[in-house]
């Protein structure tokens, strides 16, 4: 059986998908440029899924496919947390949890030149962007934004770092507000960075604390926003007793 594309491309969208659906159908959509995400390709004018999951869509043009699970697929834009695992004269070895290492050019930092290379130890953290995804190619990473700003990416220093499905780690990131991160940002002062390749980074000034926002993240993966409300607060009041 054939699957036809939907003339509404948002038809799909917060729906579960399976691979061999069509979900988007480009020729009906003329001047829009359309950014894939995990779990689509392309195949001549169609969008075709190609693992199980939900469907998402962020403004203003980017589709992928949800799903909780531990392997990471890389693709471009997509920012995780990588552990340097090697040092070459051009490239730092990073590993982001996909199938492949992926390279950091030693110049893919905001400003870089051969004058001031970073120099980071076996083991550093750090939170960079995928420039470049390909199959059968090792990806290639960077340590800025696309207009070449450091922003948010660099090294995580101190904290603690815990590993999670995909799923949790794009809730995370979810916009506008994640529940957890909101009921626990009211209580407590606490540093996070989310990778989408199911990796977490958070700090804060006590260990306790981050061991309080690490437990609630982990335990929220399952619950509804209202109960990642309640389950915060029982973490909470646990403490002050």
């Amino acid at each position: 059986m054939e699957n036809k594309p939907s003339s509404s491309p948002k038809s799909f969208v917060d729906q579960v998908v399976v691979p061999g659906d069509v979900v988007l159908d480009l020729s009906t959509m003329t001047n829009q440029t359309i950014k894939l995400g995990g779990g689509l390709r392309q195949d001549c004018d169609a969008i075709v899924v190609m693992k199980a999951g939900k469907l998402r869509f962020s403004k203003p043009n980017k589709y992928w496919v949800e799903s909780s699970q531990k392997r990471y697929m890389p693709c471009a834009e997509d920012s995780v947390l990588g552990i340097v695992v090697d040092c070459k004269a051009d490239n730092f070895i990073v590993d982001i949890k996909g199938p492949a290492l992926a390279f950091l050019p030693v110049l893919a930092f905001e400003g870089g030149t051969r004058r001031n290379i970073p120099k980071f130890e076996i083991g550093t953290l750090l939170y960079v962007r995928v420039v470049k995804a390909n199959p059968g190619i090792n990806p290639e990473l960077s340590c800025t934004d696309a207009s070449g700003k450091a922003a948010e990416f660099g090294i995580l220093k101190d904290g603690y770092m815990f590993e999670s499905s995909t799923g949790l780690s794009r809730m995370l990131l979810s916009s506008p507000t994640c529940p957890v991160l909101e009921a626990l940002g009211k209580k407590l002062s606490f540093e996070i960075a989310a990778g989408l390749n199911g990796r977490v980074w958070v700090n804060a000034t006590s260990p306790s604390i981050v061991i309080v926002v690490a437990n609630a993240i982990i335990k929220s993966e399952t619950l509804s926003g209202v109960q990642q409300k309640i389950m915060v607060d029982t973490l909470l009041n646990k403490i002050r007793t």
